[in-house]
């Protein structure tokens, strides 16, 4: 046979828009996607609206709104004019092109990129009545085989694995091999997962029970890591066989189906300002996938690309057919509507775009026809369900609700990552937990009464509060195992009605377990706006504080397994602590880490904690597989270096300053919960240039007096007073800082040790040379925030660094600089010719005194000539000097007694041509001293937008000024040094 030639097909590229999820709609998300012509999408930045990105892909799916339910529960068009895209519409563009594609013989692949809840399983998946394209296409491939007539054959495989930390897991084995199963590669296969289960299948049926036995597994599985499915990529595989009897041929087709983990995870801010940043192979799949779309991407645009890194992960191995190889592909990228989203979402739709340039090359599958053997397919395991029961509960909708635990008759113990593994359906003893303890808890079924009771000290959360004694249970209650193992209890089937179970979904656990331990909207200050209604930021902070709380339980539970010693919390920073304004402007979640036995403290940011958590249970799976869990500290995630802790912030309002008045006072330090941490005695005194405080007389009545006049005055701390970080550990110290106004330095005290009362005696003294209306504004509305920091023993102390700071010839700081710099920095050129313009005026002064010299030396010459004729004239009688020799004697230039006439006229003709040279220069000067006067009134405009205008005008005045200097002194110059000369050739030939 000959092989076929290969097509060259670029990826095709859909986007597709979900609804607000709930957590938006609380936190009044606004949507910042619109869609036109079924192929544009344009993304708005919220915070600057002005600002949209057009993309431009093969198909956008606008899957927003516009929709409602039908009896079955499918979402459709609520009108004929609705551009709702539902699940048919998906299919019908992306899963009939797959289906095609196979028929023909082609590898297929289909992937979904986004953020986790962006609605990638759901389009892959599906939900409910609304199926997705996974098992669309299972269905209607059974459907077209079923309809097929002639002598041909049809072969159908299933396999399911899932990459989750680089290591691959069957999901149709109930086993797992340690460390996952491998990827080898072959020359003739290229690479392929070894011992990979691949179930024959002889209808969709066999199919759908295969698919969700996977999912139970993969259910089980994250339950016992803890790892959420947005975290691991889901392959689905189907091989389709087509065996032309007739012909001895056969057409091979590898439908790949892929569900990506949560794209999220793989940017670099997660985990800024960490020293172990990107440290987890949680985001190397993803990672290593961008690089490689974006190597394809650059190829295809004529680039020279000399390494594809195919082989830098598991994930890339096995996608290599499907980019930039064998096979027809497309993309889905789910992307969501909100604003709070907006930088994800724009990531994504980057992503999508860079992968539409990928080119591969797909060849029909054909070959010389084989007989195979098929495998008699797996069935599963029946059960009743005439017991109570827990129904799982997970943050993937997708896999909840996928397990029940039955509670028979007796009492039975919890038994943690039992052996084997469970089936579908599972007896209550062999159910599985994350991070319980051996007999957690007891389950007793007696009487038509089911009770619960938890062992010792562990942990058991039954409506969001712990109980510690047996306890009934009741239908629909809601019960925490351990750290976040979330199950809804199903009562027995008398209790049962029509209830809507799917509103007990992960986020009810989480917010009823916050209500329960006192956390709330109105206690986090978003207690109304005027309006009613709570603000949307606040409402975000709490979706987080919310989203959070299971996350550092579980990081707390593996601490304590693994001996860390460590204790998180969750702590909310209001912003209007850092701001100079006071306004409660933005809160954000923070975990506060402290170590149990040295009482070291940290705090981390909330992208901080999550890198970490990543990294913690990559550590803590090592530990559960057996394999040694000790790490150097440098790559321990529980570890981090001594450092500062922000304690808390005092506002010091300046008002007064604006009137010269003197302001001494005791202000609190309020740390993140409002509460009082210290005490600071400070004083803002006004003064004069050499640190003299001004008194009564000097007080003003209107801020408006100080306008464009030089302002000194000093910032003192004096004391701090009960600082709860001493008293609860004698050895710390503390530093104190400060910033004012434009300055972006930060001023700090020098740390003080083992003292709860500290003396700290610093003042600073700062002067505005010419106070702005800016300023003076500043002053009446903002206060000094001053920060007060931990120090703990072996941390470095914090330190001012002033590299940009201008000071005053008395050494005092400046503030209100920001025109100065302006001009600075908006024209060197200026700054040169201001320069220049100087040296120029130097240079007058000397050509001035120069020119002095040559007068003085002038007169002395005239002396001395006045000398030589009145001696020539005593020898000689004085001759009558001619009429045509007679010029009108100047007032101070009369001719001398005994000159002859020839001298007297040459004389006086010399001294008039001096003074109207003098009388010219005079006359430029007297120009240029009124331009330059002119120069001096030029104020910069208020308008930071004119000040650019001002600055090139000014050079231009200054450039003028500077030729018009210059033309002077050089006539001045020309026309004396020909008056010289000509005077001395008239003296020496005087015929």
């Amino acid at each position: 046979m000959t092989t076929p030639l290969p097509s060259t097909d670029g990826v095709r590229v859909a986007v597709r828009v979900r609804p607000f999820s709930q957590r938006e709609k609380n936190s009044g998300s606004k949507c910042v996607i619109s869609m036109h012509s079924g192929t544009t999408t344009t993304i708005q930045d919220p915070k600057n609206p002005e600002h949209r990105k057009t993309f431009i892909f093969d198909l956008a799916y606008w899957s927003h709104d516009g929709f409602q339910k039908d009896q079955d529960g499918v979402l459709i068009s609520a009108d004929p004019s609705s551009q709702f895209a539902s699940q048919t519409d998906v299919f019908h563009d992306l899963g009939r092109g797959i289906l095609d594609s196979a028929w023909q013989g082609y590898n297929t692949t289909l992937l979904a990129y986004g953020q986790t809840g962006s609605g990638k399983s759901y389009s892959m998946v599906g939900f409910g009545a609304n199926k997705g394209i996974i098992p669309k296409v299972c269905e209607e491939l059974f459907q077209a085989i079923e309809k097929k007539e002639g002598n041909e054959d049809y072969q159908v495989t299933f396999s399911m694995l899932e990459i989750y930390n680089e290591q691959i897991r069957d999901l149709l084995s109930r086993t797992k091999k340690p460390g996952g199963l491998k990827v080898r590669e072959d020359q003739q296969l290229g690479f392929y997962v070894d011992g990979l289960k691949s179930v024959p299948c002889e209808n969709y049926a066999q199919i759908e029970r295969l698919m969700e036995q996977g999912t139970k597994v993969r259910t089980t599985a994250s339950t016992n890591m803890n790892a959420s499915s947005s975290r691991s990529h889901m392959v689905v595989t189907i091989q389709f066989k087509q065996v032309f009897l007739d012909r001895h041929l056969t057409k091979q087709s590898s439908i790949n189906l892929v569900d990506l983990a949560g794209s999220e995870r793989q940017k670099s801010s997660g985990s800024e300002g960490d020293r172990l940043r990107e440290g987890s192979r949680v985001n190397l799949s993803l990672t290593n996938l961008g690089n490689v779309i974006s190597a394809l991407a650059d190829a295809a645009m004529g680039k020279r690309v000399l390494h594809v890194p195919y082989r830098d992960s598991v994930l890339t191995k096995l996608l290599q057919p499907a980019l930039g190889g064998n096979s027809r592909t497309a993309l889905i990228a789910a992307i969501s509507p909100a604003d709070l989203c907006y930088e994800e979402t724009l990531s994504t739709l980057r992503y999508a775009e860079r992968a539409k340039k990928i080119q591969n090359k797909a060849v029909v599958n054909t070959s010389m026809l084989m007989r195979e053997s098929k495998a008699e397919n797996s069935k599963a395991l029946l059960m009743t369900e005439t017991f109570p029961h827990l129904l799982n509960v997970n943050e993937d909708p997708q896999l909840t609700g996928v397990l029940k635990f039955f509670i028979q008759t007796g009492t039975r113990h919890l038994l943690p990552r039992p052996r084997p593994r469970p089936p579908l359906h599972l007896p209550l003893q062999t159910l599985v937990f994350f991070r319980i303890s051996d007999k957690h808890a007891s389950f007793t079924n007696l009487d038509g009464t089911v009770m619960v009771t938890p062992h010792g000290q562990c942990k058991v959360v039954v409506n969001g509060v712990p109980i510690v004694a047996k306890t009934k249970l009741q239908h629909l209650d809601r019960l925490i195992l351990g750290s976040n193992s979330a199950y809804l209890y199903i009562g027995f089937p008398a209790e049962r009605g029509s209830e809507d179970l799917s509103r007990f979904d992960y986020d009810f656990f989480q917010l009823e377990r916050a209500a329960a331990e006192g956390v709330s909207v109105d206690k986090l200050g978003a207690a109304g706006r005027g309006d009613g209604n709570a603000d949307p930021s606040v409402l975000a902070v709490f979706q987080d504080y919310v989203k959070l709380m299971p996350l550092v339980a579980e990081a707390n539970q593996m601490g304590e397994e693994l001996d860390k010693g460590l204790r998180m919390e969750l702590k909310v920073k209001n912003l209007a602590s850092s701001d100079s304004r006071g306004y409660d402007l933005q809160k954000e979640v923070m975990v506060k880490v402290t170590h149990q036995r040295t009482h070291e403290v940290w705090i981390w940011s909330k992208a901080k904690f999550i890198n970490r958590k990543f990294l913690m249970e990559e550590l803590y799976q090592r530990f559960l597989e057996g394999e040694a869990s000790h790490v150097a500290r440098e790559d321990d995630p529980f570890w981090d270096p001594v450092e500062a802790v922000h304690l808390g912030s005092a506002h010091v309002w300046l008002q007064p300053l604006a009137y010269c008045m003197r302001l001494e006072e005791q202000v609190d330090f309020l740390n993140c919960d409002g509460t009082e941490e210290a005490v600071l005695h400070v004083h803002v005194t006004p003064c004069s240039p050499g640190g003299q405080a001004c008194g009564d007389e000097d007080v003003v009545m209107d801020p408006l007096e100080l306008l464009g006049k030089r302002m000194d005055f000093q910032i003192g701390l004096v004391r701090c007073l009960g600082i709860k970080w001493l008293k609860e550990r004698a050895e710390r110290g503390v530093q104190i800082g400060y910033r004012i106004y434009d300055l972006s330095s930060t001023f700090y005290t020098k740390p003080v040790w083992k003292t709860v009362n500290p003396q700290i005696e610093e003042t600073v003294q700062f002067t505005a040379l010419n106070a702005s209306q800016e300023f003076l504004n500043y002053l009446q509305t903002n206060a000094l925030v001053v920060e007060l920091w931990g120090l703990q023993e072996g941390c470095a102390q914090l330190s001012s660094s002033q590299p940009d700071v201008m000071v005053t010839s008395e050494g005092h700081i400046m503030v209100d600089t920001k025109k100065i710099s302006t001009v600075m920095d908006t024209s060197q050129t200026t700054s040169n010719q201001i320069s220049e313009l100087y040296m120029k005026l130097l240079k007058l002064e000397q050509e001035t005194e120069l020119l002095r010299n040559v007068n003085r030396a002038l007169r002395e010459e005239n002396v001395l000539l006045k000398h030589s004729l009145q001696k020539v004239a005593s020898a000689k009688p004085a001759r009558k000097p001619s009429d045509t020799l007679k010029v009108p004697p100047m007032p101070a230039q009369l001719p001398a007694a005994g000159d002859s006439p020839h001298v007297s006229a040459q004389r006086a003709g010399s001294d008039r041509e001096l003074a109207m040279a003098l009388k010219v220069f005079y006359q430029s000067m007297n120009a240029a001293r009124g331009q330059f006067l002119r120069l001096k009134h030029y104020k910069p405009p208020d308008d930071d937008g004119l000040l650019r205008p001002f600055v090139h005008q000014q050079s231009q005045r200054l450039k003028d000024f500077g030729e018009l200097l210059e033309s002077s002194l050089w006539r001045l110059k020309s026309d004396v040094a020909r008056i010289v000369r000509e005077k001395r050739a008239g003296l020496l030939h005087p015929g």
